[in-house]
């Protein structure tokens, strides 16, 4: 799992009007232009491509704000 699969999720689903490969790790993804509606498809995407499931206690907004909050919850999860 890297932080390059979790871009590429977020390019296919994000529904971003920026680059994706220009905002740093820890850039805020709503502030990049990440709908709520957005989140939920890229959510389901990363359930998809890592094989995994988000538990409800982390199914908020910090857990997907940027790659970085995305990949520490993605290695909580598989660890």
């Amino acid at each position: 799992m890297s932080k390059e699969q979790i871009r590429q999720v977020l390019k296919e689903h994000g529904k971003f009007s920026a680059d994706i490969d220009s905002l740093a790790d820890d850039a805020d993804l709503y502030e990049a232009g990440m709908t709520s509606h957005a989140s939920v498809n890229v959510m389901l995407a990363l359930e998809d491509a890592f094989d995994l499931e988000f538990p409800d206690r982390m199914l908020k907004r910090s857990v997907f704000e940027s790659i970085d909050a995305i990949h520490a919850a993605i290695e909580e999860l598989t660890a």
